[in-house]
């Protein structure tokens, strides 16, 4: 049986006449303490973005302009997510592997995470998260 790696979260969505406006606040909306924002844009025709995992860190990645697929891996089981709407947002627990791609022409990807940036908390060899994730069970 496969199991669901990830999940949509949506965000409350402020409807006025003037422009809608979305927020998330740390322990609200997030299911952790934001310490680390940052996004990603002008991301060329083909490319992928990602392709890596986290050991600590918690991260909610949003489509906040444009679309982009991002796939989730834990090591046994494999879903994709089609990102579209700025309101919602993808979930993604630590010892996942995430991969970015198919990014819409001015898709602008927005991540907020549970940690500072540091380089140690990354896996970016495939081969060495399935081996972290077949240590960690």
């Amino acid at each position: 049986m496969e199991k669901t790696i990830g999940k949509v979260l949506c965000l409350p969505k402020i409807i006025d006449p003037r422009g809608n406006l979305t927020v998330a606040e740390s322990m609200k909306d997030m299911p952790f303490d934001i310490k680390r924002v940052y996004w990603v844009y002008d991301v060329p025709g083909g490319e992928c973005r990602g392709g890596h995992a986290h050991k600590e860190c918690k991260e909610f990645i949003i489509a906040v302009s444009g679309s982009f697929h991002v796939t989730l891996d834990d090591g046994n089981n494999k879903n994709t997510y089609l990102l579209n709407h700025p309101y919602q947002g993808l979930f993604v627990e630590t010892g996942i592997w995430r991969t970015l791609d198919d990014f819409s022409s001015g898709a602008v990807c927005l991540v907020l995470a549970s940690d500072l940036y540091d380089e140690g908390d990354y896996i970016r060899d495939y081969d060495e998260f399935l081996d972290y994730v077949k240590c960690s069970r």
